[in-house]
């Protein structure tokens, strides 16, 4: 821990201060340690606007439903106007397996709550049947339904993107109109 902490307090001091924030993408992630967005896309500080979650789940939108994601989605498409939408899944995720195995992690019973109250399964119409797809697929499903989102889509003011990164090869697939995710 102390070399981060090291990092941190020497890197105002190297870089001099990042730009106001502009960023023309947004990136949503699992919390995962092993997907970092900046490696994968090259982005300086400035240039992405990130939301993690544990499973990169996004909630099911519903009025008079608080929730971070929601106010970080709408605050990125509505305020910064963010044009590039990246929704990245990855292999390993706990949180997929912990779903796909109907397992509720001891340690972490308010995960499996978030799970179980944010995450259907839906049968979408697609070919692909690896389940780490399919939970990226149906997160995407939900991500459209929000407001700010669907409004943009429609606009062509927004580009919604579906990446898959395989932490074991560090390659990262993107999910075509044809319902097969192929390498980038």
């Amino acid at each position: 821990m102390q070399p981060l902490i090291d990092h941190a307090r020497l890197a105002p001091q190297r870089h001099g201060g990042a730009p106001a924030p502009a960023p023309r993408a947004m990136f949503i992630a699992c919390s995962d340690a092993r997907l970092v967005p900046t490696e994968l896309t090259g982005a300086r500080p400035g240039e992405l606007f990130e939301l993690r979650t544990a499973g990169n789940v996004i909630p099911p939108h519903r009025i008079g439903r608080l929730t971070a994601e929601a106010a970080t989605v709408e605050y990125a498409v509505n305020v910064l106007r963010v044009t590039d939408l990246i929704l990245c899944g990855h292999t390993q995720c706990g949180a997929v397996q912990a779903r796909t195995r109907s397992q509720a992690p001891r340690a972490a019973p308010t995960m499996w709550l978030w799970l179980l109250q944010t995450h259907h399964w839906r049968r979408l119409h697609t070919p692909d049947t690896d389940p780490g797809h399919q939970h990226l697929l149906a997160q995407a499903d939900k991500l459209r339904r929000y407001p700010a989102v669907t409004r943009s889509l429609r606009a062509r003011r927004l580009r919604m993107h579906l990446w898959y990164y395989d932490v074991d090869t560090a390659t990262v697939s993107a999910h075509q109109e044809d319902g097969v995710f192929a390498p980038l």
